[in-house]
C-alpha cells in the first residue's frame, strides 16, 4: 500500500504539469505565431516479483511474469508544428510564412533566433525589427519617406519613393528550415533557438528548392491552439488527477484498517 501511495502521487504530479502546459497553451491562444505544446508521458521502473522468461521448472519457463509498475512521469513537451490560421491586417510589415520556415532575428548577444511571428516594425533608422527592437536577418532598411512597401512571395522587399514610378529593391527576406523543428528551444518573446536536437538551420529563399514556404504580406499567422481541444485535454487531466487522488485515499483507508487490526 505504501507503493500505491507513491505511484498515485506520481500520476497526480504528472497531471499537474499537464495542466500547467494546457494553461500555457490557452494563455497564448491570441499570440501570433505561437506553437502549442503537447505533453508526453512514460512509465517508470517496474519491480520484478517474477521475471518473465524465468525458469518455472527444469523443463518450462514463466510465460508472463509478475511486474508491478511504479508510476509515470512527463518525458517531453512536444512542439506541435501545424500551420495556424491567417488573419488579414493590412499592415505592410505584417508577414506570415505559408508553409515551412522561420523568420530569422539577430539578438543583441550576437545569436540568431527564429520566429513564426511576422509582426515587424520600423525603428528610428528605418530598420525592419521585431517588437523588441531586434533586427531581422539579413538586415533590411526602408528609406525615409517611402510611400509604399511591397514584399513578394519570394521575400523580395521593394519600396516606392515619392516622385518615382519604378519600385526600388532594398533587400530580401530569407527563411530558415530545420531537420527537426520540434527540437528547438523556446526562449519566450515568440523566439526559438537552434539546438543539437533541432539540427543546423537550412537558410534559403522563400518558395525555393529547399522546401521553404512563401511569404505573404499584410497577414499574420495566429496561434495553432485549438481552444476546444485544449478544454477537452483539461477535462481529461482533471479526471485523471481525481482518479489518482482516489487511489491515495483508498490506500490510506486500507492502511488504517491494518493499523486497527490489533484494537
Amino acid at each position: 500500500m505504501i507503493r500505491s501511495l507513491f505511484t498515485a502521487a506520481s500520476g497526480m504530479l504528472a497531471q499537474q504539469l499537464n495542466l500547467d502546459n494546457i494553461a500555457n497553451n490557452l494563455a497564448n491562444a491570441s499570440t501570433a505565431g505561437f506553437r502549442r505544446r503537447r505533453l508526453q508521458f512514460q512509465d517508470l521502473l517496474y519491480q520484478n516479483m517474477i521475471m518473465p522468461g524465468s525458469a518455472a521448472t527444469s523443463q518450462t519457463t514463466v510465460a508472463a511474469g509478475l511486474q508491478i509498475g511504479l508510476g509515470t512521469r512527463p518525458s517531453a513537451s512536444e512542439i506541435v508544428q501545424t500551420q495556424g490560421d491567417f488573419a488579414a491586417t493590412g499592415n505592410p510589415l505584417d508577414l506570415t510564412v505559408e508553409g515551412l520556415g522561420f523568420f530569422q532575428v539577430h539578438l543583441p548577444n550576437g545569436d540568431t533566433a527564429y520566429t513564426r511571428s511576422g509582426a515587424f516594425h520600423l525603428d528610428a533608422q528605418g530598420n525592419v525589427v521585431t517588437a523588441e527592437g531586434d533586427p531581422i536577418e539579413p538586415p533590411i532598411t526602408i528609406p525615409s519617406g517611402a510611400s509604399s512597401i511591397s514584399i513578394g512571395a519570394d521575400g523580395t522587399v521593394s519600396v516606392t519613393q515619392p516622385g518615382q514610378q519604378v519600385a526600388q529593391q532594398v533587400g530580401s527576406i530569407q527563411l530558415a528550415l530545420f531537420p527537426n523543428p520540434g527540437g528547438l528551444n523556446s526562449v519566450g518573446k515568440n523566439l526559438f533557438l537552434a539546438t543539437t536536437a533541432s539540427g543546423d538551420p537550412i537558410v534559403g529563399t522563400p518558395g525555393g528548392t529547399e522546401g521553404l514556404g512563401t511569404v505573404q504580406q499584410g497577414m499574420l499567422e495566429q496561434a495553432n491552439v485549438n481552444v476546444v481541444e485544449e478544454f477537452i485535454q483539461m477535462i481529461m487531466a482533471q479526471r485523471s488527477y481525481e482518479a489518482n487522488s482516489r487511489v491515495v485515499r483508498a490506500s490510506d483507508e486500507m492502511s488504517q484498517l491494518l493499523n486497527n487490526l490489533g484494537h
